[in-house]
């Protein structure tokens, strides 16, 4: 064996959540990363090395170039032999399927160390997030798995249609929705009983999922009617009777919408899985991108001077994360902070403290700079507050605290920074009207948002996409930006805006 090494790793089928430990772990230490089409890109949000989208047909790869296999293989090879750690990112599992026996084979013959992990494939997955079990002791002890969508090449299929119409237990065909009428008829004419339980599945644990269910014979016509679009699935058997009971997928509250994310890229992992979790597709649209000051002097003076202050104000989780990293920066810790009182804007913010051991003294009923600033009144006269902060906001602490002989220092601890632009994939979805709504967190991100607008997007407001706003401040800021806000959070925090779309959603339906 020589030069690097190659990981067959299978993502799971859609839901990003469904790749292994492992397979994340490869994808961690990878310097480069081939990845499927049917890969859901949020798996690659985090990853620093190069990587490279394959494909091997046209459909839903356009502006690329298809490759065939034994272009990916020899991709494969050259990376490897450069000493690069490749990780070839396989939907479902690289071994059903897959082809990646086929990429294996061809590591081997070429003297390339490879290791394979295995990946969530369809069958169990797809069928389990449908409600639908493909085994149970009452109804199959057995599953077959089944390719739909055989070897063009060869000269004849390899399907004993007689033998799988006898086999006692569930029937999973992958791939099998353009030749789904010659599956079913073949199957019936083999003995199948038409009135056999069938189901197919569109687009499997993804926000976009869809289910067809009912007879054997009638599926043909039932998936032509909903117009099912590939990758499917197509379950075969009476534990397809299950998913009347037990189908919970398709229910979560957000399901099946599209939700941009406008929040900083690197800082909004929490919101993506929050979107995933409720059955939405979060779509990365950040308007902003924080980093560290230009200059750190002003933030290491006011910590050496941090006796001189009574309190210490927080007016975002940024800001306690920026300022308590610099604090162990420079080789102190929260024992520094033991004789201040500590102000947050909000539970978020609140909240970030205590992943230092560190409790708000003080978090308004109202998560905005003016309820803060009333808070602190009565608390703070003739008192001298640090303020960590960005280097873009408001001064209202500044103004409202002079009233009562406050004096209020910011420091800034973190930039913002503009977006020159969004990916091209996240705004052809705007474009196109395919992104149901967007949230708006502050108002600067409101602002930004209406600035990296093109004209076909902006067209789409108020029709196909829908704006929420996470406060009164960021609603007030949308509207002289020009834009309509179509629902405000009630909490001023993004489960906020989940909950008001869920609201306007419950309202609307």
């Amino acid at each position: 064996m020589t030069g690097g090494k190659v990981y067959l790793v299978g993502a799971g089928p859609g839901d990003p959540g469904l790749i292994t430990i492992k397979g994340i772990e490869c994808l961690k230490q990878a310097d480069l990363i081939l990845y499927d089409g049917l890969v859901n890109p949020l798996l690659l949000e985090h990853v620093s090395s190069e990587v490279e989208r394959t494909c091997r047909v046209a459909e839903g790869c356009q502006n690329r170039r298809v490759l065939k296999q034994d272009e990916i293989n020899q991709r494969l090879i050259a990376a490897a032999r450069e000493g690069k750690t490749v990780v070839r990112l396989k939907g479902g599992d690289p071994f059903i399927f897959g082809r990646g026996s086929e990429e294996a084979a061809a590591l081997r013959d070429a003297g390339i160390d490879f290791e394979i992990v295995p990946g969530i494939t369809a069958a169990t997955a797809a069928a389990g997030y449908a409600g639908i079990s493909v085994t149970h002791r009452a109804y199959a002890s057995a599953v077959a798995l089944i390719t739909g969508h055989e070897d063009p090449t060869k000269p004849d299929s390899s399907l004993d249609y007689e033998a799988l119409s006898h086999f006692p237990g569930t029937l999973v065909f992958y791939m099998g929705l353009h030749n789904l009428r010659h599956i079913v008829s073949s199957l019936i004419q083999a003995g199948k009983a038409g009135e056999t339980p069938a189901a197919a599945i569109s687009r499997g644990t993804t926000p976009f999922q869809k289910t067809v269910q009912g007879t054997l014979q009638e599926l043909p016509d039932l998936v032509q009617e909903a117009a099912l679009v590939a990758p499917s699935l197509i379950v075969i058997g009476e534990c397809v009777s299950l998913r009347d009971h037990i189908a919970w997928f398709e229910q979560k509250p957000l399901f099946g919408l599209r939700i941009g994310i406008t929040r900083a890229e690197d800082q909004s992992e929490t919101e993506i899985q929050q979107a995933i979790r409720l059955g939405a597709q979060p779509v990365l649209l950040p308007t902003i991108e924080i980093s560290k000051p230009a200059d750190l002097a002003p933030v290491g003076q006011a910590i050496s001077r941090l006796e001189h202050y009574q309190w210490l104000v927080f007016t975002s989780a940024n800001g306690v994360r920026y300022f308590m990293d610099r604090l162990w920066e420079l080789g102190f810790d929260s024992r520094q902070l033991a004789h201040l009182k500590i102000a947050t804007i909000g539970p978020s913010t609140a909240e970030a403290l205590l992943a230092y051991r560190l409790r708000a003294d003080l978090t308004p009923p109202q998560y905005r700079a003016e309820a803060l600033a009333e808070a602190l009144k009565p608390l703070v006269a003739h008192q001298s507050l640090l303020w960590a902060g960005a280097n873009r906001g408001r001064e209202v602490l500044q103004t409202e605290l002079a009233k009562v002989s406050a004096t209020v220092e910011k420091v800034v601890v973190y930039e913002n920074h503009d977006v020159a632009a969004w990916n091209t994939e996240s705004l052809s979805l705007l474009e196109s009207g395919e992104v149901d709504w967007v949230g708006l967190s502050s108002p600067s991100i409101a602002r930004n948002f209406e600035r990296l607008l093109s004209d076909a997007a902006r067209s789409q407001l108020g029709k196909s996409i829908k704006l929420v706003s996470i406060s009164p401040v960021t609603s007030q800021a949308a509207l002289e930006a020009g834009l309509q806000i179509d629902a405000e959070a009630k909490d001023y925090h993004w489960d906020g805006i989940f909950a008001a779309i869920q609201e306007y959603r419950s309202l609307h339906s």
